[in-house]
C-alpha cells in the first residue's frame, strides 16, 4: 500500500510538469515512473539471477536508471541497467524502455522481445496501440501513461488492477 501511495504522489507531481522543462528531469520521473511500474506487474517465475531493464536510444535515461537502482534487488534478483543503440543489440531483458528517437524501430524492437515475458515502456503517441505494454503520454502538460492489456497478455505478464486503475487503458 506504501508503494502504491507512493506512485499516486509521483504522479500528482507530474501535473507540475512544466516547472521541469529539462529533458534530465522528464528521465528522472520516467525512471521513477518506471521502476514502481515493476512493483505492479508479476513475471512468469524464470530462473535468471538477475532483473534486467533496458534502455534503448536514451543515454540519460540510462544513467538515471543505472545510478537510482542498478544493483538493488527485485526479490532475490538483483538489478542490471542495459543500454541498448538498436534492435540489432536487444537481448533478453524483463524490461524494455523505448525512447522516443528510436520510434520508428519499434516494430523490429518489439517482435524481437516477443514471447520473452518482456514489459515493453514507450515514449511516443501511437505507440501503446501498436503493441507496448505501457506507453507514457502527455494529457493536459501531466505526464499520464497508457496500458495496452492485450500486450501484457500477449508477454504473459499479469498488472496489478492498482496500477490499472492509474492508467489510461487502451
Amino acid at each position: 500500500m506504501k508503494s502504491l501511495r507512493v506512485l499516486l504522489l509521483i504522479l500528482s507531481l507530474l501535473g507540475t510538469q512544466h516547472a521541469f522543462s529539462q529533458e534530465k528531469k522528464v528521465n528522472e520521473i520516467y525512471s521513477m515512473m518506471l521502476f514502481n511500474f515493476v512493483k505492479y506487474v508479476q513475471w512468469p517465475e524464470v530462473h535468471r539471477g538477475e532483473f534486467t531493464i533496458g534502455v534503448i536510444g536514451n543515454q540519460e535515461m540510462f544513467n538515471t536508471l543505472s545510478s537510482a537502482y542498478g544493483g538493488k534487488q527485485k526479490g532475490n534478483k538483483i538489478i542490471t541497467i542495459k543500454k541498448f543503440s538498436s534492435a540489432s543489440e536487444v537481448t533478453e531483458c524483463d524490461v524494455l524502455f523505448i525512447d522516443r528517437s528510436k520510434s520508428a524501430e519499434f516494430e523490429g524492437i518489439n517482435s524481437k522481445v516477443k514471447g520473452q515475458n518482456t514489459l515493453v515502456v514507450t515514449e511516443k503517441e501511437g505507440l501503446g496501440q501498436r503493441g507496448s505494454c505501457i506507453n507514457f503520454k502527455k494529457v493536459d502538460d501531466k505526464i499520464r501513461f497508457e496500458i495496452n492489456q492485450h500486450a501484457f497478455e500477449e508477454a504473459n505478464l499479469k498488472v496489478s488492477g492498482a496500477l490499472t486503475s492509474l492508467g489510461i487503458m487502451i
